[in-house]
């Protein structure tokens, strides 16, 4: 593989290239895209261009650089997630119809949540989560039933970092997230007022494959309001109906994949 005068690789460089972009950054000037990717502007400007020939990536109307179609096909045919989308979107959607607001569907990335599917509506309570975008295990509803389920020595390391609040409500001691890690493996929900965003509340249940690993979470984001309680049950129902399209059933600690 070709290797640059500094010994890197041709694949590091455009490696490099697309980890600039994210779910907040889709377009970039050229300029700005070498600056961020710590190539030489000329070095940039010639891998573009010849990713833009490929479809890898594109120009749009103000000839900012953005990824391409091309690589969106690509990408979205390998996603590792694409059959648990699949069988998730059918719930998703009835459980978006009895909330009104967000519907997410999450997984274990790195230590984070990520994000893979989200559905939503013009007037919804604020969300930080996107498509595509991570926010910390401790702070969010999904990502805590993720870490309730996953090994110990995930949680371990996830309590031993520093535990950034997102709001004054964000839970940020480890003796109390610990307890509640306990409560999410005993009840399967998770249920955060004000974590995220203090006018919002997170609901989250577990999704299940076969032998009760935890592969995603399911959650919800509505008003924080009293009333939040009563839709437990339909994100449970819709948890377990995704579950037993997958051949899951009861989660087992320790078991995400």
């Amino acid at each position: 593989m070709a290797r640059s005068t500094s010994g890197e690789s041709l694949l590091s460089r455009v490696v490099r290239i697309y980890e600039v972009f994210g779910p907040d950054l889709r377009a970039i000037t050229l300029s700005e895209l070498a600056r961020r990717s710590d190539l030489p502007l000329a070095t940039a400007s010639r891998l573009v261009n010849e990713l833009i020939e490929y479809g890898w990536l594109r120009r749009d109307s103000k000839r900012r650089i953005c990824v391409g179609v091309r690589m969106w096909e690509l990408t979205s045919r390998a996603a590792p997630t694409l059959g648990l989308q699949e069988a998730a979107m059918p719930f998703m959607v009835d459980l978006h119809a009895a909330v009104g607001h967000h519907v997410q569907l999450g997984v274990l990335q790195d230590s984070e949540v990520l994000y893979i599917g989200r559905l939503s509506a013009p007037r919804a309570v604020h969300n930080r989560a996107r498509v595509g975008a991570r926010l910390p295990l401790h702070a969010t509803s999904g990502g805590l039933v993720l870490l309730a389920h996953s090994s110990v020595a995930c949680q371990e390391m996830v309590l031993a970092r520093p535990l950034v609040a997102l709001t004054r409500l964000t839970v940020t001691d480890p003796a109390v997230l610990r307890s509640t890690l306990s409560e999410i493996r005993q009840t399967e929900v998770a249920y955060c007022p004000g974590y995220v965003d203090e006018c919002a509340t997170g609901i989250a249940v577990p999704v299940c494959a076969a032998g009760g690993r935890v592969v995603a979470a399911l959650s919800i984001l509505v008003p924080h309001e009293p009333a939040a309680r009563s839709l437990i049950p339909a994100v449970r129902a819709a948890g377990r109906g995704i579950s037993r399209i997958l051949g899951g059933d009861s989660p087992r600690v320790g078991r995400i994949v």
